[in-house]
């Protein structure tokens, strides 16, 4: 099993670091890091997932897992703008 950096246990405070597998945890991993890691997460993840997972991560995920603030960057660096936006309620 790929073992990710010790950089990450910070931002996946609520898993057991030792037992996070990089590719059953994809998923949660690159929501983390998009939303709550630095430039050292997102290397990382590009350079481990690269930006076709990554986006189809983002496609697939309601937007607002990703935090407000880190949208603008993510639209730029990972030419996404393919938000799922999840109805309000239905009647």
């Amino acid at each position: 099993m790929q073992k990710l950096p010790q950089i990450f246990k910070s931002i996946l405070w609520a898993h057991d670091f030792d037992k996070c597998d990089p590719e059953k945890m994809k998923k949660t991993i690159i929501i983390q890091a998009l939303s709550y890691g630095t430039l050292d997460h997102w290397n990382w993840i590009r350079s481990f997932y690269g930006d076709a997972e990554i986006t189809n991560i983002l496609s697939s995920v309601p937007m607002t897992e990703i935090r407000s603030k880190t949208r603008a960057l993510i639209e730029t660096i990972f030419n996404f703008n393919d938000w799922n936006y999840a109805p309000r309620g239905s009647k």
